[in-house]
């Protein structure tokens, strides 16, 4: 997919340095950057998700007491 965007000068130019550095088109830069991006934003939102979940039902982040005293006896005891 072809595209057009405009961008400050300064960054055109930090890219094409960064581009030949690593040895990819400016293409590829631009593409890998925007996946990064992309992704980064979306891992933010799911964690936004989550904590409004939680935020309503403070319980559903409560681990089970059954669960934690069978935990709490698997542990060794160290003397410390």
């Amino acid at each position: 997919m072809k595209t057009a965007i405009s961008i400050p000068d300064e960054i055109f130019k930090k890219a094409e340095k960064t581009a030949k550095k690593l040895g990819v088109s400016r293409s590829e830069l631009y593409s890998k950057a925007v996946h990064d991006f992309v992704e980064h934003y979306g891992r933010e939102n799911l964690t936004e998700k989550l904590d409004e979940i939680y935020s309503k039902d403070e319980s559903l982040s409560e681990l089970d007491p059954h669960l934690m005293a069978l935990q709490t006896q698997s542990l060794n005891k160290e003397k410390w």
